[in-house]
């Protein structure tokens, strides 16, 4: 079964990006690229799932949504 999970990607200030899994407590990697952090992802995901399965754990149910809030600065 195919599940898809929302990442945030945010910029490192000393480069690269760091990545987290919101629908995924704890679930975070990173990457120098887009790519790789898309790759690291991946694996990051499956790994944890792998993990609740062993657990006996249920995956989770529902993912975030992201929305954006406009205000002024």
């Amino acid at each position: 079964m195919l599940r898809r999970f929302k990442i945030i990607l945010e910029k490192e200030p000393t480069g690269g990006f760091s990545v987290s899994i919101p629908a995924l407590p704890g679930c975070a990697t990173q990457g120098e690229s887009i790519e790789e952090c898309m790759s690291n992802a991946r694996e990051a995901i499956e790994l944890y799932l792998e993990s609740l399965r062993e657990d006996g754990l249920s995956i989770p149910e529902t993912d975030v949504l992201l929305e954006e809030v406009e205000v002024s600065a």
